[in-house]
């Protein structure tokens, strides 16, 4: 119904904003990330938008910063039990990085350290959306310009290896890596931080 709204901030609170647009204010949900990253009241905002309406969970305007955001609740909510407002808060639980990289990493554990979030719906997530998610680019995960994809990919392999989770060792490796490393280099600066994690 609505793909984006633009207008100037009127209001922000912990769970939404009111995007004043042509003298019409429209309260949108939003995820505290999003909430947080957009700019100050009175300033003009970009906010992509879904029009949820059901029998069971009434109608809502829910707002998010990109449209990788929108994308993934659009997901969250297509798994049986997850309603907006439940997609609303594992959104406001975990950044969008990380949470593709947990659901696509199988880790239903640390979705399940979201506040609100049970491990029986954090295994359902992880079920339902595995496939689904897109695969993470670990050569993404770090400002380095010339590491060759295999260094980053062999690194985290070997991280799993010693016991780390794919969602740990991936987030260990996206810390300390640099331009230049080698898979060794990678390897071993990963494991001087390993109290990072």
């Amino acid at each position: 119904m609505y793909s984006f709204i633009s207008g100037i901030i009127d209001e922000k609170t912990e769970n939404y904003v009111v995007i004043n647009n042509n003298g019409i204010g429209y309260e949108i949900a939003c995820s505290t990330n999003t909430i947080s990253a957009l700019p100050m009241i009175g300033e003009k905002a970009t906010i992509y938008t879904y029009f949820y309406a059901s029998e069971n969970n009434g109608v809502g305007l829910y707002g998010f910063l990109s449209k990788d955001e929108k994308k993934l609740f659009l997901q969250l909510i297509s798994v049986s039990g997850i309603g907006p407002k439940m997609a609303t808060t594992i959104l406001s639980g975990m950044s969008i990085t990380d949470l593709n990289n947990a659901i696509f990493s199988g880790d239903s554990t640390m979705l399940s350290k979201i506040k609100g979030l049970g491990k029986k719906t954090a295994d359902r997530i992880v079920l339902e959306l595995k496939d689904k998610v897109d695969q993470i680019d670990l050569f993404n995960y770090s400002t380095a310009t010339n590491i060759p994809n295999g260094n980053i990919n062999e690194a985290v392999d070997v991280l799993v290896n010693m016991g780390l989770s794919k969602y740990d060792a991936t987030k260990l490796v996206r810390l300390v890596v640099s331009q230049g490393d080698s898979t060794e280099d990678i390897i071993s600066k990963a494991l001087k931080n390993m109290s990072s994690l």
